[in-house]
């Protein structure tokens, strides 16, 4: 049954690709913004924050709320690039291994 040993090789090759994936997802950061960058946040690539920074123009004591929407909009958005960084690398990985595209991986 030759089938069964490629299956099992590219199995290995994948779990292989994404532990170095996890690692560099560690490493690496993202960020996310919203209002035209007046509030920034920083992520790694496992969602561990780096930084926050906000301009003094949407610091309104009076209008807290406003400033919580933002940064729930900020850190969906880095969220957001997260994602599509990770769903186009496997993607890539996918390819690398002749595997289909959309193909589901069960790790």
């Amino acid at each position: 049954m030759k089938n069964i040993g490629e299956l099992m090789a590219k199995a290995q090759k994948v779990q292989a690709q994404m532990t170095i994936l996890q690692s560099k997802m560690e490493q690496q950061e993202f960020s996310g913004e919203a209002s035209n960058g007046a509030v920034k946040v920083v992520m790694t690539g496992k969602g561990v924050p780096v930084s926050v920074k906000l301009d003094k123009s949407i610091v309104d004591p009076n209008d807290v709320e406003t400033l919580e929407d933002l940064l729930i909009v900020a850190l969906q958005n880095v969220r957001d690039n997260i994602d599509g960084y990770m769903a186009s690398e496997m993607e890539k990985m996918q390819a690398s291994l002749g595997l289909p595209p959309g193909f589901k991986l069960p790790f």
